[in-house]
């Protein structure tokens, strides 16, 4: 086992750095408090191969593996886990749905436009009244001749306002069936396809989520991915590489704040020597180090299963699980740190504090983590 970065790796992740003290940094609050989204920093980030980062080279994507999707992921996040959600979102969702489950006309129909950022892409499960029990979703898409007619809606959709496409799960048999569901590709414009409401979030702010809503959308069968009957499958093997996507967010987060911490610690003088050297501070940030540490460790060994066909769901599952809630405890205790000033905006602590909670709840809750572990651990 290498636990060092090999070249590519320690290259992006000199090149990541570098780009977000440029680009990111000094927009993070601008963008935070003013929920934007920066469509031409992902044009960029385009430009540099990281909207396609796991997308063959003939495709017009990096041709990298998970280990090095996990560092983009994580050094994006150690500046701004907005924009690291969404570069998450783009690449392991929509864009892997594409790549694993299209046929070669589909891929080279969207993958290029994906993988080089030139397109924005999103992609649909969640309803309104369907989170985790995703069978009992209520979008449905009726077959009409050689069109399926779509109706209904998708709630907290990642880029569901800025995509130009999007892939959609709906329900195609009967609700609850796990075989009556189906993966469809929808472009911006298609009529009877539009955004709705804009969430004001918590945290992550300047990466949009909001509402997909269908009204008699008419698409292509072309436009359907794999057989008829598959979305759910399909979904639920792209939320095994995306658990990974959040535990390398959750990282990201984790390791900014901690950084954050250990740097103010050293700084602070209090009863005449830096707070770091008084035990309570140094126990805590023992402790934060060490469960970074594991977190980390958990990923990659995801990362190689997956790039190696492995089975890896509980590995993902439990990869995602931990990293989240250790990102939340750090962030806690990176604040508690910093004390009062952790509580202002004048500190990056704040900004990871809001922005950890999501990751112990988007693409499965650390509870369906749980579920999702003890169900693969009890088949042995």
């Amino acid at each position: 086992m290498n636990f060092e970065y090999n070249e590519t790796q320690a290259m992006i992740a000199q090149s990541i750095k570098d780009f977000a003290e440029k680009e990111i940094r000094p927009n993070i609050m601008k963008w935070d408090e003013e929920q934007i989204f920066p469509v031409e920093l992902f044009k960029k980030l385009g430009e540099m191969g990281y909207m396609g980062v796991l997308v063959p080279e003939e495709l017009g994507g990096s041709g990298l593996g998970y280990h090095e999707y996990i560092t983009v992921v994580e050094e994006i996040s150690k500046v701004d886990s907005s924009i690291g959600l969404s570069v998450a979102a783009h690449n392991s969702l929509c864009t892997n749905h594409i790549l694993t489950f299209a046929n070669d006309e589909q891929k080279k129909k969207w993958i290029p436009k994906l993988a080089t950022g030139e397109w924005i892409g999103a992609w649909g499960l969640t309803e309104h009244n369907t989170g985790s029990d995703a069978g009992g979703m209520a979008t449905t898409a009726v077959k009409d001749g050689d069109e399926w007619v779509i109706n209904g809606a998708k709630n907290f959709i990642t880029h569901a306002i800025s995509g130009d496409v999007a892939v959609v799960i709906v329900r195609t048999g009967e609700k609850g069936d796990s075989r009556g569901m189906t993966a469809f590709v929808i472009e911006k414009g298609t009529p009877g396809f539009s955004s709705g409401k804009k969430e004001n979030k918590l945290g992550m702010r300047a990466s949009e989520t909001a509402e997909l809503i269908f009204d008699n959308c008419r698409v292509s069968d072309a436009n359907r991915l794999g057989e008829v009957g598959e979305g759910f499958i399909q979904a639920m093997k792209i939320l095994d590489g995306g658990r990974i996507s959040i535990g390398a967010l959750s990282l990201g987060i984790a390791k900014g704040a901690y950084e954050a911490a250990l740097k103010y610690s050293k700084e602070r003088i209090q009863f005449g020597k830096p707070i770091s050297q008084f035990q309570a501070i140094g126990f805590k940030l023992a402790d934060m180090a060490t469960e970074i540490e594991c977190s980390e460790l958990l990923l990659h060994k995801a990362a190689y299963l997956k790039n190696n066909n492995k089975p890896m769901t509980t590995a993902g599952a439990m990869a995602k699980m931990y990293a989240s809630e250790v990102c939340v405890k750090v962030a806690t205790e990176a604040i508690q740190i910093h004390g009062g000033y952790g509580y202002t905006k004048d500190f990056p602590v704040e900004k990871f504090f809001r922005d950890s909670k999501l990751c112990t709840i988007g693409e499965g809750t650390t509870e369906i983590q749980k579920l999702v572990i003890s169900r693969n651990l009890l088949k042995d």
